[in-house]
């Protein structure tokens, strides 16, 4: 007999209409989280004068929010299944409001610095949520429209962020790129203690004997730290230092991996559960999202570096031609959302992958007496693609997971997407370093050429042949027969959300 005194679940006092304010909840704090990660490159210019620093030293205002990102993602599944959503939401929220101000503020450079690891941290931890509660809170045919719709509003805010961020660092000056995030804050915040559930996953109550894997997370810390300082290092002068960096990396990893089957055999929690792994979906969509983050992150890098180094065209001009195609992929994800519920995902992911590897092979094409319209032609295919991508691989390979396992699937998928990110924005600065001197020039050149135009062509072929590589990857996200069957039982209604632990006891 259901206990009629109880006060009523969100689900039931909002009806079917709760599950997309619970999502639209979360969206608004995941929009403030990647704003605070792309804007702050146009306020570098402004922070490196007002604290007369060198360009290593700036430098480290985005290396350290990326390093704090992609090491806390990991650690969701385990603030989610001690803590609940509301508290971990609202903390989150609470730690990247912080961050803002104390960076908007800061009259020490060092101060500045760790307040954008607070962001990062912050921004890490909430990334991964929207998908555990789209697969977790939505029926299966209603995923892909409801990843869709998410999508569509998460991208706006890196497409518009930095336009709006240009004109606030004009008018009041780089601190005012650190407030951004405030407003977005506030209402996220009002909006968890509204409509976010207190409970963890799947209706248990949130459990507080278990105790964070602190060893994995310093070996993935030391790990990503390494990498990334490695592969800054190899554009550098010394050589020797880059492989101590890369080699205590690889290391660093090996250990991580050891220390997580230990772990996990002895009955602990670790914090990435190498079970996973044994899905092959997720496997083979976890190699895809690494690739994928390779070739987004660092194209990321390259097509500015290549419109104004390449083709001499002003900053002006570049933003001018890259916010059309942010507005074609805010769309393409919406429609892409609504097809994932009826179309095979891994169909969907190879699409996307086969145009975001013609758009980088297009490239070759341009010269510098090119036709502008070709260039936005082709920045936009590689947004279609990307629209393509986004909104259908994390429910390719996630789907097939058990109900338990969907927190832990979301934090690595997106640990490894964004250990990929910032592996390719040091890759293809490397690769064009090369090329250019193969070619005999230099970006120290004021003027472009035909030499230079080669190197970049070069680059943007590799980006090619790695999303044709991924393509592979993406061909493996095919399901068995019966999947469908295997989602329906995966899946979950609304009223997981309800605070009635004995709903489902054993679900997380």
């Amino acid at each position: 007999m259901p206990d009629l005194s109880a006060p009523p679940s969100l689900s039931e006092r909002y009806g079917p209409r709760y599950r997309w304010l619970l999502l639209l909840s979360v969206m608004v704090g995941v929009m403030a989280s990647i704003m605070s990660s792309t804007i702050v490159n146009v306020a570098i210019p402004g922070m490196s004068h007002y604290f007369a620093l060198g360009q290593e030293r700036a430098q480290w205002v985005s290396s350290g929010f990326m390093v704090a990102m992609t090491v806390s993602m990991l650690t969701t599944p385990w603030l989610l299944s001690r803590y609940g959503y509301r508290r971990t939401y609202v903390g989150t929220m609470v730690l990247l409001l912080a961050g803002g101000v104390a960076g908007g503020l800061a009259n020490d450079f060092s101060l500045v610095l760790i307040a954008r690891v607070a962001e990062g941290l912050a921004a890490g931890v909430v990334q991964p949520i929207p998908a555990i509660i789209i697969l977790r809170a939505f029926e299966p045919h209603e995923q892909g429209r409801a990843s869709g719709i998410f999508g569509m509003g998460v991208v706006l805010a890196p497409a518009i962020g930095p336009s709006i961020g240009g004109v606030l660092v004009d008018l009041f000056g780089w601190r005012s790129i650190f407030f951004m995030v405030v407003p977005f804050c506030l209402a996220s915040i009002a909006l968890a203690y509204k409509f976010v559930p207190t409970t963890a996953p799947g209706g248990a109550l949130a459990a507080r004997s278990n105790a964070l894997d602190w060893r994995g997370l310093a070996l993935g810390t030391i790990g990503t730290l390494c990498l990334l300082n490695g592969l800054v290092e190899l554009r550098g002068a010394s050589q020797l230092q880059a492989a101590v960096l890369l080699v205590s990396a690889f290391v660093a990893f090996g250990f991580f991996i050891w220390w997580q089957k230990r772990l996990a055999g002895a009955g602990g929690e670790p914090l990435m559960n190498l079970g996973l792994f044994r899905y092959r979906q997720f496997a083979m969509g976890s190699v895809v999202a690494f690739i994928y983050g390779t070739a987004l992150f660092g194209s990321t890098y390259l097509l500015p570096v290549y419109m104004q180094m390449g083709l001499q065209l002003s900053a002006a001009h570049v933003g001018t031609i890259l916010l059309p195609a942010g507005f074609v992929l805010a769309l393409t994800i919406a429609g892409v959302g609504r097809l994932a519920d009826r179309q095979p995902t891994w169909l969907l992911v190879c699409i996307g992958l086969a145009l975001l590897a013609a758009s980088f092979a297009l490239m070759v094409v341009l010269r510098l007496d090119s036709a502008l319209w070709l260039l936005v032609l082709f920045a936009t295919i590689g947004r279609v693609g990307l629209g393509f991508i986004l909104p259908s691989l994390n429910l390719g390979s996630m789907r097939p997971l058990a109900k338990s396992l969907i927190p832990q699937g979301a934090s690595s998928i997106n640990f490894l997407r964004m250990l990929g990110g910032a592996a390719g924005v040091s890759l293809c600065a490397i690769v064009l370093e090369w090329r250019l001197a193969a070619h005999g020039d230099s970006l120290t050149t004021a003027a472009t050429s035909a030499a230079r135009l080669a190197a970049f062509d070069e680059v943007f072929l590799m980006l090619a042949a790695l999303c044709a590589l991924a393509m592979c990857a993406a061909w493996q996200l095919r399901e068995s027969r019966g999947a469908n069957a295997g989602h329906a039982a995966n899946a979950t209604s609304p009223n997981d959300a309800k605070p009635n632990a004995a709903a489902q006891p054993k679900a997380d």
